[in-house]
């Protein structure tokens, strides 16, 4: 199973002083159940387990003035290359405040490169 994603850098204030910025990371385990069937044999951690770590480590790393988000939109997602089981997944993740809504942008990566690009939107809940 995927370890516990990890906070390697504190959610802080991006040099541009307009975002939170920071890092976390999680190991991809070789027991994952999804590697069972995605795909015999030469086994790939599905995308959307990718985008899924992604936004909880966004969650984990959310401004505290952002709090009680929830996801409104996935705005854009771009698939660089594949996670294989063992691998660590970094995950560089920006939060930036648009109006009412903020958006998370996250590049995930692994020893081997970039892997994703991932942009999400959220709303306070209750923000309807």
């Amino acid at each position: 199973m995927s370890t516990a994603i990890r906070v390697v850098r504190p959610p802080s204030m991006c040099p541009d002083a307009k975002a939170w910025c920071g890092t976390a990371v999680v190991g991809i385990g070789a027991d994952e159940p999804v590697f069972a069937g995605h795909y015999p044999g030469f086994p790939i951690f599905p995308g959307m387990c990718v985008v899924e770590h992604v936004h909880q480590a966004g969650l984990l790393i959310a401004p505290h003035d952002a709090g009680g988000l929830v996801m409104s939109a996935m705005e854009s997602v771009r698939f660089l290359a594949p996670v294989f089981p063992g691998d660590e997944l970094r995950m560089e993740l920006e939060w930036r405040r648009e109006g009412h809504d903020w958006r998370l942008t996250g590049r995930a990566s692994t020893a081997s490169g970039d892997v994703a690009a991932v942009r999400t939107r959220y709303r306070l809940d209750g923000a309807w």
